[in-house]
């Protein structure tokens, strides 16, 4: 058995370097996307400042390996073969859950997914060594207390973190405004001085102490000289800020740069344990047990109460592989973009849609601020305003906000991530810097009332995502490691290749979903260009990308509607009314999007092109409401297994189905290069093809008359004929808005 579990404990550790790039995917958000969304650097600088911290964070992470040797459980009273399966059913469930938000493009928190596996998998155990020991209590294998302390953390973290990005981001804009750059004569010495000092404090004389190769004598000389070495920090600093200023040097972006080194520090110092912490511990148990219970069944595990000792080696290996996936991850990128786009300070496309529980808060909220208000003087009320006006805002081309929030963002996080770790209490760091970044953007005001709502449902989606994190980190754990304990070597080997299975399978599916996914380049050059001519020329190609788009796009379905009636194949129609489903949403998202595209014209042509955009979006929206209307009525008459189409119906039908698909797809080309040199030719033929379909209309009705067929079918047909005349009027209404709009 010593060569099986040694074989386990291998798997832990290729588990671990698993574990190590979908956790290090997930939580790149926490320290990138302040400076990704302020724009502070090229992302190559900002990747190789990001990349130190992980390096430099890792070396110090030490001390937190004691959360997963006796942290949750206390492991002098559980046998080795009992922590290998809490240990491998944790590293099997961790990988796979992490895999699946990281795929979704949500953050989740790594520690809470470590934690409550752990408790889930701790606590399987233990009601199985309850239901054979009498007199033994939870508490005697769960360090409760320990555990609970740690939980309060995690979640309060969220409050308390939501709570002081919101009033120190608020400070902060009374005092440097939006136009900073006027406001900075001697107050962004000491606003440098102070970030500087408090990074500098916390991430390095706080985490210095967690250093292997620190000496006792120099880790004593730093803990009694903290307060000088402050004081000094604080004033040099304090004289080099405002030098750089005078320099005409951007305190702002030393700050945030220096942040982000910081909070990548922070990070691997705090979280590094969440991915290799179980693995250590269950290689330590099992070079105790080697060494002194090799062949026992019933020893012990009290050795992993003693301090943990990682090698070195351990954890600059972890540290690499953490730069690695952080220079590669593809889904990285996906989790910023979610969180840079709910902190971005101007419109956007909004990712998430609106919530009953969202617009309630709206609501409550807006009736609270009416109510503060109206008892605001009406001076201290203008004064406000003019601090926190957008008018002429500091914000670099594309940035989701300025620097001075990007700034109090890193400060903030990485000072609470850094006080949590130095108090050995594994915060999450996804909660404390999203809620940072949260309570900020809305101290900026950058939640107005066309966007709050959609904001709020995101925050709100974000945090139910991490509750949800904990419920099946701690049920999955707990059925698996009941599954091993009792199935052995023989379930344990199984687990291992399903959980390997699963995460090949998840990342084929991504990758096909990359390439499916068309990602909106065009959308973003618009919003990032400051030139109205040139927005105007990328929006043109945009709008005429969408309305030729849903021209094909309604070809296609149509073809796939008629056919399926016809031919009586459900999973047809079945394919085409999910993809209308997804539809509606899109063209509501793409619509947003371009009238944000049409703000930032100039307002002359703005105005005059307004109808024609709105008459062609409506005309997409039309169309699609008519493929719904067919597709719906086709659709049940298939499921309930009534009468198909009578061949002579099909047969007279088929051609005038034929040529209006040809007409959309000649209008879509017409569109797509801008041609519309014979669109008075397309108008002539529609117009013919509308006829067509008036006299099959006539001639249905006449067969119904005489009692000729099934009603139902009867009904259907005339529903497809009817709608088919709707699809040909969108049709020439979208030829003429297109036109009128990009003439």
């Amino acid at each position: 058995m010593e060569t099986v579990y040694l074989g386990i404990i291998l798997f832990l550790f290729m588990l671990a370097v698993f574990d190590l790039v979908v956790g290090v995917s997930n939580d790149a958000v926490n320290f990138l996307s302040s400076a990704v969304g302020a724009k502070v650097a090229p992302y190559r600088v900002i990747m190789w400042i990001a990349a130190t911290g992980i390096l430099c964070g890792a070396l110090m992470s030490n001390g937190m390996m004691e959360i997963a040797r006796h942290g949750i459980f206390r492991p002098e009273q559980f046998f080795f073969q009992e922590l290998l399966c809490i240990f491998l059913a944790v590293m099997v469930t961790d990988v796979i859950i992490l895999d699946v938000f990281n795929t979704l493009g949500l953050p989740t928190s790594t520690t809470v997914s470590m934690v409550f596996e752990l408790l889930g998998g701790t606590f399987a155990l233990t009601l199985v060594k309850m239901a054979g020991t009498e007199g033994m209590h939870f508490a005697d294998y769960l360090n409760t207390e320990k555990a609970l302390s740690v939980i309060m953390g995690i979640f309060l973290s969220v409050a308390v973190a939501f709570f002081f990005g919101m009033m120190v981001q608020w400070l902060a804009r009374l005092l440097f405004t939006f136009r900073y750059r006027e406001h900075l004569k001697w107050s962004i010495g000491l606003f440098g001085g102070i970030a500087t000092t408090a990074i500098v404090y916390f991430m390095l004389i706080k985490g210095v102490k967690q250093t292997a190769f620190m000496t006792p004598e120099a880790k004593e000389w730093i803990a009694a000289n903290s307060g000088t070495l402050l004081l000094a920090c604080l004033a040099g600093f304090t004289v080099v800020m405002q030098v750089l200023h005078w320099l005409h040097v951007n305190v702002f972006r030393i700050v945030v740069l220096l942040g982000t080194f910081a909070l990548a520090m922070a990070f691997a110092g705090n979280d590094l344990v969440n991915f290799i912490g179980v693995p250590l511990a269950g290689y330590d148990s099992y070079l105790d047990y080697a060494a002194n219970g090799a062949g026992s069944d019933s020893y012990l595990m009290g050795a992993l109460n003693t301090p943990a000792r990682t090698p070195f080696l351990f954890l600059a290996a972890a540290g690499l592989i953490m730069v690695w996936t952080l220079c590669t991850s593809k889904k990285a990128q996906k989790v910023i973009k979610t969180s840079v786009d709910l902190s971005r300070q101007d419109e956007g496309e909004e990712m998430f849609g609106s919530s009953a529980v969202a617009r309630s808060i709206v609501r409550t909220s807006m009736s609270l601020a009416n109510t503060v208000a109206s008892i605001t003087p009406p001076r201290l009320k203008a004064w406000l305003d003019t601090r926190f006006s957008q008018e002429d805002a500091v914000i670099a081309d594309g940035a989701a906000f300025d620097l001075v929030r990007a700034s109090v963002n890193l400060l903030l996080a990485s000072l609470l991530i850094a006080l949590g770790t130095s108090l050995k209490l594994p915060l999450s760091t996804t909660y404390v810097t999203f809620m940072v970044a949260m309570g900020t953007s809305l101290a900026d005001r950058a939640w107005g009332r066309e966007s709050a709502v959609f904001r709020i449902t995101g925050v709100l989606s974000v945090i139910g995502g991490w509750f949800i994190t904990a419920g099946v980190a701690f049920t999955v754990c707990f059925f698996v490691a009941l599954a091993m304990y009792y199935g052995g070597a023989v379930v344990m080997a199984a687990m291992i290749v399903l959980a390997v299975a699963l995460l090949i399978h998840s990342n084929i599916r991504y990758r096909r979903k990359l390439k499916s996914e068309h990602e909106d380049n065009l959308f973003r050059q618009i919003l990032a260009e400051k030139d109205k001519n040139r927005v105007w020329e990328l929006l043109r190609t945009h709008v005429s990308g969408t309305f030729a788009g849903m021209l094909a796009y309604t070809a296609d379905n149509y073809a796939g509607v008629t056919d399926g009636f016809i031919e009586e194949e459900r999973r047809t129609l079945r394919r085409v009314a999910q993809t209308i489903d997804r539809k509606k949403e899109l063209l509501r998202k793409v619509r947003r999007r371009e009238l944000i595209g049409l703000r930032r014209t100039n307002r002359n042509t703005a105005i005059e092109k307004n109808m024609w955009f709105h008459l062609g979006s409506n005309c997409c929206v039309q169309l699609h409401y008519a493929l719904k209307r067919m597709c719906d009525l086709c659709r049940e008459h298939v499921d309930n297994n009534f009468n198909p189409l009578p061949a002579s119906c099909a047969a007279e039908f088929i051609p005038v189905r034929d040529r209006v698909k040809r007409l959309l797809l000649r209008a879509e080309a017409m569109i797509r290069t801008n041609d519309y040199s014979h669109v008075e030719e397309l108008m002539s033929e529609s117009a013919a093809v509308n006829e067509q379909l008036t006299e099959l209309q006539q001639l249905q009705l006449n067969r119904i008359q005489e009692e000729q067929g099934s009603i139902n079918v009867s009904l259907v047909y005339l529903n497809v004929l009817q709608e088919s005349q709707e699809i040909i009027s969108a049709l020439r209404h979208m030829l003429r808005a297109s036109r009128n709009f990009q003439q």
